[in-house]
């Protein structure tokens, strides 16, 4: 890492941006590093499965260091056909990933954020930002596992900006494009969402949307757009990704932190 950065820095010359910005370059690489322990993989599993693992998106590890946030659309629903697999989260551990079993504390399906209780050793948790503080032209990062695991299972962070804070509930043109989710979320209430500009994948949903410079989680990756099949998301993605701000996690915490595991 050190010889990285001296070529990165010798590359540089003598330019004053990037003398400056050397300091913040190093403390991204350590943000990164102090990052990924908290990055859990949530999935199902089965013993006699092939494979026995099942990759459905990214979480993170929140409050006690022993629950978990990810989306609601990455938890298997009532509707999907049952194999008897087993809601899992993997856990890593240096250069091992545990495998966790998992309790479904609460859904907030209006925001797609589910709460998770894991089993075992409390991991490292990732503070929550202030996501009302969050301003257009932001700069973000975020990790997770795109492609559901396709480029492997360790956490992929990208980079990226705030491009939009703009409402859920989008006009329509006319009320025929009205979807029955569109008017049960406008009776319920609208709220705003972070369009980013960074590119995500499918296996990014749930995972954490933080500021490079406290580490602190301003949002949940929610929604990714991709043109045709899964297999066209590495050579055509749309590059449109949404957030859900992490303002609203706060309360599924108080509801349950505390409680015994």
């Amino acid at each position: 890492m050190a010889s990285t950065r001296r070529r990165w820095l010798a590359g540089c010359g003598a330019a004053a941006w990037c003398l400056a910005a050397a300091p913040a370059w190093a403390q991204f690489v350590e943000l990164i590093e102090r990052t990924k322990p908290s990055i859990l993989i949530v999935g199902t599993y089965k013993a006699t499965n092939s494979p026995r693992f099942n990759l459905r998106g990214t979480g993170f590890v929140v409050g006690d260091g022993n629950l978990a946030i990810t989306n609601a659309h990455v938890l298997p629903t009532s509707g999907e056909p049952s194999d008897g697999a087993d809601l899992v989260v993997q856990v890593r551990r240096g250069r091992e990933l545990q495998m966790r079993t998992v309790t479904v504390l609460e859904i907030d399906r209006l925001r797609d954020l589910a709460l998770l209780r894991f089993s075992g050793d409390p991991a490292p948790a990732l503070a929550l930002a202030d996501s009302d503080a969050v301003k257009e032209g932001q700069t973000i990062a975020y990790t997770g596992f795109p492609i559901g695991g396709a480029l492997g299972f360790s956490p992929v962070t990208h980079r990226g900006m705030v491009s939009s804070i703009t409402p859920i509930v989008l006009p329509a043109a006319n009320d025929q494009r009205l979807s029955a989710r569109s008017i049960r979320s406008a009776r319920d209430g609208s709220f705003d969402i972070f369009q980013l500009d960074g590119t995500a994948y499918p296996g990014n949903s749930g995972g954490p949307v933080f500021d490079p410079a406290s580490g602190a989680v301003i949002a949940v990756i929610n929604m990714v757009y991709v043109r045709g099949t899964r297999e066209s998301a590495l050579s055509q993605p749309s590059g449109i990704t949404y957030a859900i701000p992490a303002n609203f996690i706060v309360p599924l915490l108080q509801r349950h932190q505390g409680q015994p595991r």
